[in-house]
């Protein structure tokens, strides 16, 4: 994945407003995670800096929009993305599990926002991407779509020896 590295020490004390508009940042980076994901309108960050001595506190929004497979139907389709983060950010210490997109150069701090970018993106991402919530999806045996026509296929009962319990009733 593109990194986006940011000197802290080159940001004025009372912060600095990012814009970052670049798409090959997001096509580089769903190519390098197996996403398939295209651009439907250019994703921007925005996002605002404000250094700290041990850190810098990062307020930023990411919207625009991308085109998805339906795992239903597998029909493209255009997914809104809208994010929006408030983080204070520092440097990891011996304590920290996790590592920090803050790191200490022979420059002063440094800051890799397109991991904060990316970590928000992924979480705006849906688990199941449908095209939309009453997507009937595929028919298992032609493959033809349920959304558009229905399809020809005789529907089995089922298997003739659960019969019984078609019109089982469970009571509360």
């Amino acid at each position: 994945m593109a990194e986006l590295w940011i000197t802290l020490n080159d940001i004025p004390e009372e912060g600095k407003d990012l814009v970052f508009d670049d798409q090959t940042f997001w096509t580089d980076a769903w190519k390098n995670y197996n996403i398939d994901a295209r651009p439907a309108t250019p994703l921007i960050s925005e996002v605002f800096i404000l250094p700290q001595d041990n850190g810098c506190l990062v307020r930023g929004k990411t919207s625009g929009a991308i085109t998805l497979v339906c795992d239903r139907c597998t029909a493209d389709y255009k997914q809104n993305i809208s994010t929006k983060f408030d983080e204070f950010e520092q440097v990891a210490t011996a304590e920290d599990t996790e590592p920090s997109p803050v790191v200490k150069t022979k420059e002063g701090l440094k800051i890799e926002i397109g991991a904060l970018l990316w970590e928000h993106f992924v979480m705006a991402l849906p688990v199941k991407p449908l095209c939309n919530n009453d997507c009937k999806g595929l028919c298992d045996k032609c493959g033809a779509d349920l959304n558009k026509d229905g399809c020809s296929c005789k529907k089995e009962e089922g298997d003739p020896r659960l019969a019984v319990f078609r019109n089982l009733k469970i009571k509360n």
